[in-house]
């Protein structure tokens, strides 16, 4: 099983290249060759998440620590730059921060099947949310959070990830609608974790957390709706089993 959804994960990866490259064939160089390298660095992230999840060893859940504490290193970097400005929002950001990471860090002790569904399902959002709202994308969500976010984008890429959710139900083992909660929650908790992490560069004034992560704006930039989906699927997988 893990083979062939790995092999699915490629077929996503092939159509999302020719949906880039047709996004990005008429934009300038530069524009073109950061969205490529963006593509390409995730593509490398997404596989090292894939074998730290399904190999035997726990890797993942060091690989989460790893996460959780750059995150917490980004978050103060800007407080610290801003010259210790909006105390009060930093210190409710770094209160609802802990309170995901200590989800997201409990996810990852869940079973690997879970960690693997919940983590598919998130990178299907993500990544078809932004391909389909630069496809289709008009009218823009929260332009003063988000300016990139689409209703077209976000509709289409809940669609993708909700069926893709449902094709891949064997690996929750719940039932149908059990698998739909879980789905949505994950999505949900993707959606609102990348609203929040947009927020606070916004209310610091930058464009990204780090340059760490090259095409990216640092680790929260990139993992801000693993640690909110991660997070909602260790509370979803308990409140369905109560």
């Amino acid at each position: 099983m893990i083979r062939t959804i790995y092999y699915i994960i490629l077929i996503y990866f092939i159509l999302g290249g020719i949906s880039f490259y047709l996004i990005n064939r008429k934009k300038e160089k530069t524009v073109a060759r950061k969205s490529y390298t963006k593509f390409i660095t995730y593509f490398f992230i997404v596989n090292i998440l894939f074998f730290g999840i399904t190999l035997k060893h726990p890797i993942f859940q060091d690989i989460s620590i790893i996460i959780v504490i750059a995150g917490i290193y980004e978050i103060i970097n800007l407080f610290i730059k801003s010259g210790y400005s909006h105390k009060s929002f930093f210190i409710i950001s770094i209160f609802i921060y802990f309170i995901l990471s200590a989800g997201f860090l409990s996810f990852s002790h869940l079973n690997s099947n879970l960690i693997l569904f919940s983590f598919l399902v998130l990178s299907i959002f993500d990544s078809f949310s932004q391909i389909t709202g630069q496809f289709f994308g008009k009218h823009k969500i929260i332009p003063k959070i988000s300016p990139n976010k689409t209703i077209e984008g976000t509709v289409g890429g809940f669609i993708i990830a909700m069926g893709s959710g449902i094709l891949m139900r064997n690996l929750y083992l719940g039932l149908s609608w059990e698998t739909i909660i879980m789905t949505t929650g994950i999505i949900i908790f993707a959606f609102c974790g990348d609203l929040m992490a947009s927020l606070y560069k916004r209310e610091y004034n930058v464009k990204d957390y780090s340059k760490i992560i090259p095409g990216h704006g640092g680790f929260l930039d990139r993992f801000d709706s693993l640690i909110a989906g991660g997070a909602w699927t260790f509370i979803g997988y308990y409140m369905l089993n109560l």
